[in-house]
């Protein structure tokens, strides 16, 4: 194609053939060849969404009958002045993407579940993954009357949230026993001194929902939601303040009787706080004659006043069982504790855990160096440019895979970042190693201007690319 023809309107009509084609159709023919080829793994299956912010004001998409809708809705980009659609994924192997389509701007996570619900065993089966041989796995949004009644006989692993008042309730029992089950660090990468590794702990328990019994992990993390840990110190820190502004204020007074110090005390004692604990004291304040007292006689008192001494203590064991329960939240899942699909508590925290996978590609699809501003005349042209994104997407985690799978399997970890060696190679740490290679062409000969040093031929090996691929890339 001559560079000429790479124009705007070049863009637009490719756009929209491959809208014509189909968008998922092309996509689930490429991403199920992958599957197989590559042998992902398929039995969990994560799904998640985000906000894609569009500049125009695309008026007529509101009124034709679309895909989908280019319209307001809850800005995950913290931009609420522009329109948007809302992107959604089904992703295998930790982040691999096999399944994404456009949404309505103002789509709900609630009733984006419920739909894919009812499409999930079809899509799967062009996998060749069986009914109940996959277990889905989504965020908090999914626990909804429609969701979990939707279900049916799908394995799933979600976040119970805490406005369930169930979710607060076992995880106060499950901190009264105190009968954990330890999981350890999960993280693969070794820990350091700004970035300790978080330690789990899991126990087992079952909530009710909607007149339905379920499995609730309850998940202890040492560094679990840093914003909860700290909303629960501010709380501890204001009940210290209130009570210790009314110890003083009471403190400063003078009672003429014992009876009302004793009642002022009381009533100091009886002031709400679920972390501090009041102490008072009533003393008594005798007042003495004016002049100097004589040596050889004791002071005359003429009255006695009374005050009280506060002393303020931590409810150490109150704190103790808060803060364990700040650090705590609960997975709610239906898998079974026995047969072929068993997990116990510590297999279900580690598959929920994986779901940070299809969170990271959210930043390679929303990368401002992969697509800038997205201005299109025609939503099925985003829609299209979705599909090209989700490709892309697709041969990015392919190409990681391969990498770990290469350091997995062989045990010889790859140079990653500041020529130290990594277990866990990245695609974009690829494509760096590979920036300095060049390729001259000479009356369509191509070579090297410099052979590939040592660590490109390493990540070449690991990606199984043939060593002529760069001077005979038919042959690749």
């Amino acid at each position: 194609m001559p560079p000429q023809a790479l124009n705007d309107d070049t863009t637009g009509r490719v756009l929209a053939r491959l809208y014509d084609f189909g968008t998922m159709r092309l996509f689930t023919a490429c991403a199920v060849r992958a599957a197989m080829r590559c042998g992902l793994e398929r039995r969990y299956v994560h799904f998640d969404t985000t906000s894609r912010r569009v500049w125009g004001e695309y008026q007529f998409a509101e009124t034709q009958d679309l895909p989908f809708q280019v319209t307001y809705g809850y800005s995950k980009d913290k931009r609420p002045a522009l329109k948007q659609c809302v992107l959604s994924t089904l992703c295998v192997d930790r982040a691999v993407p096999i399944w994404g389509k456009p949404e309505d701007g103002n789509a709900s996570d609630k009733t984006l579940n419920t739909t894919l619900l009812s499409e999930l065993a079809q899509l799967l089966a062009q996998y060749g993954v069986h009914p109940g041989a996959s277990i889905y796995i989504a965020d908090a949004a999914f626990v909804t009357a429609d969701s979990l009644a939707a279900l049916r006989d799908t394995l799933f692993i979600t976040r119970l949230p805490a406005t369930y008042s169930e979710c607060g309730r076992v995880i106060a029992e499950a901190v009264a026993r105190n009968d954990w089950e330890v999981v350890g660090v999960l993280a693969q990468t070794p820990p350091t001194q700004h970035r300790p590794g978080t330690f789990y702990k899991v126990a087992e328990a079952s909530v009710t929902l909607y007149g339905k019994a379920y499995r609730a992990v309850v998940v202890h993390s040492s560094s679990q939601e840093q914003r909860r840990q700290q909303h629960l110190a501010r709380e501890i820190r204001a009940s210290y303040a209130m009570l210790a502004a009314s110890g003083h204020a009471a403190a400063r007074q003078e009672y003429c009787c014992q009876a009302d110090a004793e009642a002022a005390a009381a009533k100091l004692r009886a002031l709400p706080s679920a972390y501090h604990g009041v102490d008072v004291a009533v003393q008594e304040r005798p007042r003495y004659g004016p002049g100097r007292p004589r040596s050889t006689q004791p002071r005359v008192v003429k009255a006695l006043r009374y005050s009280l001494q506060v002393t303020l203590h931590e409810r150490a064991e109150v704190i103790a069982r808060k803060t364990q329960e700040a650090g705590s939240f609960v997975l709610l899942t239906n898998v079974p504790t026995a047969g072929e699909m068993a997990h116990r508590a510590g297999d279900v925290l580690r598959a929920y855990k994986e779901q940070h996978g299809i969170e990271q590609n959210y930043g390679f699809l929303k990368d401002p160096l992969i697509v800038n501003s997205l201005f299109l005349k025609k939503p099925e042209r985003i829609e299209a440019l979705g599909l090209v994104l989700l490709l892309a997407l697709l041969l990015w985690r392919l190409v990681e895979r391969s990498l770990r799978v290469h350091g997995e399997t062989t045990g010889t970890p790859l140079i990653g970042w500041d020529t130290k060696a990594t277990q866990k190679p990245t695609a974009l740490m690829m494509m760096t190693k590979f920036t300095g290679v060049m390729v001259l062409k000479v009356e369509g000969q191509r070579q090297l201007v410099h052979p590939l040093s040592t660590v490109p031929q390493q990540y070449r090996v690991a990606l199984r690319v043939p060593a002529t691929y760069f001077t005979a890339p038919q042959s690749g």
